[in-house]
């Protein structure tokens, strides 16, 4: 289905959302349309946050938003639905537009077989109405599944769409692209030689694609990384829930803007808790990459002011290798708690592999390395 027929159909005025592989038909065409704009399209940090943005813009002008996301954002508007939007409460109608990755049937990630399997049940344990889109969906079927929620959506409850694989389409081209000059696969592989043999968490996305290929091209074993192949949001977490508990053990976290961003409560709790053993390394080029390179608002911040005031004791931010090399190796004998911001281009090889492990094996060889077993 064309993405336009979709969006013209559905006569929203106000889209804000995460962006989505699966959906990049969708976030092309609102970047060709709006690009950023307060008024029509706003790229938001998580789905919750989306949600109650576009609450907001309901209260405001009485008009229906869109809000659009991968299904492993349904979790994170779980909360603002049942408590927020529900018709029971509030009833503030919405109209979401769900990716659907690891359909069932369909080959898919690990960290999206699950999710995949339960993104209709979730919807309609959360009282949504939903219609699947796929390839071969007619506009028409389109067209009455809108008539239909009208209804729904009338009595202040929320619906959503399901996009399959290949079930929007964009003959529109977008150019991502950035003023750094550091590629995030270079800037892992310096991590790497200068971590050693320290453990790594690693954020989702190609991040952890491209460790894992590091690992690969230097015969190293992949004991040492932990890949947050889901999840997105809290490597950091993670990390620190390993820092904590591995007090003499030097502690790697290799973050994402966007992953950043998307829970950056946790930099608060990290530098509440101040492990000495973690060093922090967000790679910024201030886009949702791996999904399609729309933009985040990391542009627009400053992270080294953000983390201070969260109570990291060191931050600093680099753009380029000699000034990353000097600050690791300084963080690496601090033994205190550092974030290292990264400015970072756009772009990865279009030959970039995934993990041949599985999570499980992932996961075993990591706590066998760090001592559990």
């Amino acid at each position: 289905m064309k993405v336009e027929k979709l969006v013209e159909i559905i006569g929203a005025e106000f889209y804000t959302g995460v962006p989505d592989s699966q959906l990049k038909a969708l976030c092309n065409y609102l970047m060709n349309t709006y690009g950023i704009d307060k008024n029509h399209h706003i790229i938001a940090a998580n789905e919750g946050n989306c949600a109650a943005l576009a609450a907001g813009y309901h209260l405001a002008t009485g008009k229906i938003p869109v809000v659009y996301m991968q299904n492993s954002g349904e979790g994170n508007i779980i909360n603002p639905v049942a408590s927020l939007l529900n018709d029971k409460v509030y009833a503030i109608p919405m109209i979401f537009i769900v990716g659907w990755r690891g359909e069932p049937g369909i080959h898919d990630e690990p960290q999206h077989i699950y999710q995949g399997k339960v993104t209709i049940k979730l919807l309609e344990d959360m009282d949504i109405e939903s219609f699947i889109i796929g390839e071969n969906t007619d506009n028409e079927d389109v067209r009455e599944a809108m008539e239909s929620f009208r209804s729904v959506l009338a009595k202040g409850k929320q619906v959503a769409f399901v996009i399959r694989k290949g079930g929007l389409s964009y003959d529109g081209i977008v150019n991502y692209e950035n003023e750094n000059s550091m590629f995030r696969e270079e800037i892992i592989q310096h991590i790497v030689k200068v971590s050693g043999e320290d453990p790594i968490i690693s954020t989702t996305g190609k991040a952890s694609r491209e460790l894992f290929e590091t690992r690969v091209a230097n015969n190293q074993s992949h004991k040492y990384d932990f890949l947050t192949v889901g999840s997105m949001g809290h490597s950091s977490s993670i990390a620190l829930g390993v820092a904590i508990n591995k007090p003499e053990t030097r502690v790697w976290c290799v973050d994402g803007d966007g992953a950043m961003l998307m829970h950056m409560g946790s930099m608060a709790v990290i530098g509440a808790n101040a492990p000495k053993n973690l060093i922090h390394i967000v790679i910024n080029n201030s886009a949702h990459e791996t999904v399609g390179g729309m933009p985040t608002v990391a542009s627009k911040i400053d992270i080294i002011a953000i983390a201070k005031a969260c109570g990291y004791p060191y931050a600093v931010c680099v753009d380029n290798f000699e000034k990353l090399d000097v600050e690791m190796k300084a963080a690496k004998e601090r033994h205190e708690l550092s974030l290292i911001e990264v400015k970072c281009s756009i772009g990865a090889r279009n030959n970039l592999g995934r993990p041949t492990t599985t999570a499980l094996e992932n996961k075993q060889n990591f706590m066998e390395y760090l001592g559990f077993f």
